[in-house]
């Protein structure tokens, strides 16, 4: 099954506290292509009502300009989730393009949050559809993948969420944050290669987008630069960011160089040419092009477009 959806720069994916407004505001004028409004890990038991205030807020007052605004929920299986909903939603659910749902286990979780949206835009009239960012950060998620993909049509991206995966398979802590620092020095390969093409694979099989997880140490540039390069070159189209400073070196990574949109181009040139004249493939440099050459040509393209570098 497929379903080709409006393309969306999900480069970077700046998360950030829900209950520290004055970080929404640095968030606002970030070069983030995205911006997460968090209620769930980064916001203590204790500030979750205060969180959901400040978001609605931050929601209708701050002015996001072109940016993707998105607010992680917490895990349905808290008392949290059907609130963060209600408060948030209900209130600023114009101002919200998705909704992240962590820790996903079953397509049920899906269909929850999907009725749920279905009721608030029907209550208020919403003129968009809000969408769902699924977290997949269990064995029970990935072994799940395929249903959660197809649960909704509301889905957008499929995330990897490295530090709650591995503790779901009893995988060994090398790094303080867990979020993929340090993988070198314990697996003689990419620990998680398998694990990161399932989700890509399983994004693109139901034209979703495949996001990255977070780099937990934000002072290593090198180290983030390497991690972000290795899930690009898997297929995601963007990854997390906890902190500012990653930013660039993110949108970098993800971003088509000048290289890569002339040889795009090119690409698409010659397959037209050739299309016109009723071959069904061509050489280009000596190398041969075809349907599957350009519909890799076009999608680095269209990010190009969206960039402003074509």
């Amino acid at each position: 099954m497929t379903d080709k959806r409006s393309f969306k720069l999900r480069r970077s994916i700046l998360s950030v506290p829900g209950h520290r407004p004055n970080m929404h505001q640095k968030a606002v004028v970030s070069a983030a292509d995205v911006v997460m409004l968090d209620l769930e890990d980064s916001v203590p038991i204790e500030e979750k009502e205060s969180a959901r205030k400040a978001v609605v807020a931050s929601l209708k007052d701050l002015d996001w300009g072109q940016k993707i605004v998105t607010v992680r929920i917490n895990a349905i299986d808290t008392p949290f989730a059907y609130r963060d909903l209600l408060a948030v939603v209900e209130l600023a659910g114009n101002h919200i393009d998705t909704v992240v749902v962590p820790k996903i286990d079953h397509p049920g979780d899906i269909h929850f949050v999907s009725r749920m949206l279905d009721g608030i835009e029907g209550q208020y009239g919403y003129n968009k559809r809000i969408g769902i960012e699924a977290n997949i950060e269990s064995a029970k998620g990935l072994a799940a993948i395929d249903d959660i993909a197809a649960a909704s049509r509301r889905i957008e991206t499929l995330v990897f969420g490295i530090a709650d995966y591995s503790a779901s398979i009893g995988a060994r802590l090398v790094s303080l944050s867990g979020h993929g620092e340090n993988e070198g020095t314990l697996y003689p390969g990419h620990r998680w290669h398998f694990v990161m093409s399932r989700i890509v694979m399983t994004a693109k099989a139901y034209g979703l987008s495949a996001i990255d997880a977070a780099y937990g140490n934000f002072k290593d540039l090198n180290g983030l630069k390497t991690a972000a390069t290795q899930a690009c070159a898997l297929g995601f189209d963007g990854k997390w960011a906890i902190h500012p400073g990653q930013i660039d070196t993110i949108n970098q990574v993800f971003a088509p160089t000048a290289q890569e949109i002339a040889r795009a181009k090119s690409v698409i040139k010659a397959y037209n040419e050739a299309k016109a004249a009723g071959l069904g493939a061509v050489a280009v440099e000596g190398r041969m092009v075809d349907a599957a050459t350009l519909r890799m040509a076009q999608q680095l393209f269209e990010q190009a477009k969206a960039l402003k570098l074509d």
